[in-house]
């Protein structure tokens, strides 16, 4: 079954001349990501083939509907490498989800490579090495992209100038891969304290030398991060807004949904009327690091995620096959709702309905 196909266009809406407007790539393994801030009167338009970032218009064509993963055998046997997301399809907050080691264990067994991806970037890759080996799981941390990764790893293509800064609304996972990534940064928890008085006269001044501001999942958001984030966003001149993901819940727990990233990124997007450049699901700067990183065939690539705007999407954006598991966000009631236009090839209740291919061998 072909995957979905997307096109999406990102036009910027503002004339100002970009600092980063002659950046170069720093790395020669990724030719084909653009800096999407090059020529500020310019539209940007990526088709499936080419790296894209999300943008707020965007077309499906669907070509059917999602089929229910009936012989999970045959979908494993097609592909090379499993792209799984983590919160909703491994786990829910703390908890391992049902059957998720005996489903890794058996596709390890069958030589299938795997990667894990996920939006939440309160975390490092380090640190989510961590949380796996608490849960029992054997991952190394060379098979783990966040979107604090992303968002350093974005910076370093474009050449991100040694003597700017970046502003944090956002927490520790986006510090510690910046630090790795030598780039200079300010904010995130320890402005979580922080307090304004508005009081006659008072203005609030920000680091002219912020280059960047990025947004990510903040539990200590205030009224602080937002304006001081506005304010290098709306004044200094060439200064980028990345979100490294617009998710509208997350699992803080298993017993209910908490809002997501993209409560945060939704505040600053109001103050400023500055769409943000997403480098986490459903952009392809991931997904096209990632094949890179592994060598591995977009084609020979299978996404199985719990959201449709984010996961699917990422994986039909990338050209892989797609799975989408009932374990998280979305719903079967969702997923066939004629409104929903993001149909993955095939749906199941969780990763662990791969292991009836070993009882059908029983």
């Amino acid at each position: 079954m072909l995957s979905s196909r997307v096109t999406a266009t990102i036009s910027s809406t503002t004339t100002t001349t970009f600092l980063f407007s002659n950046a170069k790539i720093l790395s020669k393994k990724f030719p084909y990501i653009s800096n999407p801030l090059y020529n500020s009167a310019k539209s940007i338009k990526w088709n499936c083939k080419k790296s894209r970032m999300e943008s707020t218009a965007s077309s499906f064509v669907t070509k059917a509907s999602a089929q229910p993963l009936t012989n999970p055998g045959e979908l494993i046997d097609s592909v090379e490498t499993f792209i799984f997301d983590c919160d909703g399809v491994i786990w829910k907050g703390d908890k391992l989800i049902d059957g998720v080691p005996e489903t890794l264990d058996l596709l390890r067994e069958k030589g299938k490579k795997l990667v894990f991806v996920t939006n939440n970037s309160t975390k490092s890759r380090k640190q989510y090495g961590k949380k796996f080996e608490t849960l029992g799981l054997s991952v190394s941390e060379e098979e783990i992209f966040a979107s604090s990764f992303a968002a350093a790893a974005y910076l370093k293509s474009i050449d991100f100038p040694k003597d700017k800064k970046v502003y944090i609304v956002g927490e520790e996972g986006i510090l510690k891969e910046l630090d790795l990534a030598g780039i200079q940064h300010l904010g995130g928890p320890e402005d979580g304290d922080k307090k304004i008085e508005l009081k006659p006269g008072y203005m609030m001044e920000q680091d002219k030398d912020v280059g960047a501001v990025v947004v990510g999942f903040d539990r200590y958001f205030n009224y602080h991060k937002i304006q001081y984030a506005t304010l290098c966003i709306r004044e200094n001149p060439g200064c980028l807004f990345i979100a490294t993901n617009r998710d509208a819940v997350t699992h803080l727990t298993d017993a209910q949904e908490w809002a997501g990233g993209g409560s945060m990124v939704g505040a600053i997007l109001g103050s400023t009327k500055r769409e943000p450049l997403v480098v986490g699901k459903p952009s392809t700067f991931m997904m096209d690091y990632v094949a890179n990183e592994f060598n591995i065939q977009k084609s020979q690539i299978c996404m199985v995620g719990d959201r449709l705007d984010t996961d699917i999407l990422f994986g039909q954006n990338g050209g892989c096959k797609t799975l989408l598991v009932l374990s998280g966000v979305t719903s079967l009631s969702m997923l066939q709702d004629p409104k929903n236009s993001i149909q993955p090839d095939f749906y199941a209740n969780k990763i662990s309905d791969f292991l009836s291919i070993k009882a059908t061998a029983v």
